[in-house]
């Protein structure tokens, strides 16, 4: 008795997929390692656990190549900023933990804002000109994203509770971006850090706050 015709096109449209599937993790497992270790470092920062660092760290790396390759040239050269930020977030919040025995929140004061978004500005300038000589795609979109991504890291590793309101609006603006440009998984990891950051906002408002104000 004869194979079911049926039977015979499902199982090869079943192995189409999966090899759909395979071809598609083959090209693109940087851009998952990546996607699973920002998520978890993300989370971690939410929780204000300091082994949000180390996934960090690895994180940055892994996008550096990944933003190398799709000609995001701010956000791979972003990534090196990322990494001296998040070696600093992770000693100042060890320190932090051994003064205090937790991580604890630090207010931010007016001035340091206003600096902090003139800074950005700045970045932007400096990192959209060279951007779009070297036919980098969206040079001064990408380098606005990339200038106020330093902005908030450098708020996070300050414990700066702003630093959540700032990540919500880049990466929400970041998920346009990268559909844009195809990199579908980064386009639902970020999306994903949206609904993160909204939870730190909430887990940091929520937490221990340091008496003084600091720069």
């Amino acid at each position: 008795m004869g194979e079911n015709p049926e039977t015979h096109f499902a199982r090869d449209d079943c192995t189409m997929i999966l090899n759909a599937i395979a071809q598609f993790f083959h090209e693109h497992w940087l851009e998952l390692a990546g996607f699973i270790t920002t998520g978890l470092g993300i989370w971690l920062t939410a929780r204000r656990n300091l082994w949000c660092w180390p996934l960090t760290l690895a994180a940055d790396v892994l996008y550096l190549v990944v933003f190398y390759r799709a000609r995001l040239l701010s956000d791979s050269l972003l990534q090196l900023f990322f990494v001296a930020f998040t070696l600093y977030g992770w000693w100042h919040w060890w320190r932090g933990v051994q003064e205090e025995g937790e991580v604890r929140v630090v207010p931010l004061g007016t001035v340091n804002m206003v600096l902090a978004i003139a800074a950005g500005v700045a970045g932007t300038i400096v990192l959209g000109f060279p951007a779009r000589r070297l036919h980098a795609a969206l040079p001064f979109f990408d380098a606005a994203l990339a200038s106020y991504s330093l902005v908030g890291s450098w708020w996070q590793a300050r414990k700066h509770i702003a630093n959540w309101w700032l990540w919500i609006v880049v990466d929400v603006l970041y998920v346009g971006e990268y559909i844009y440009k195809d990199l579908w998984l980064t386009a639902v990891l970020y999306a994903g850090l949206v609904v993160l950051a909204i939870i730190g906002l909430r887990d940091w408002k929520r937490a221990p706050v340091a008496a003084q104000i600091a720069a």
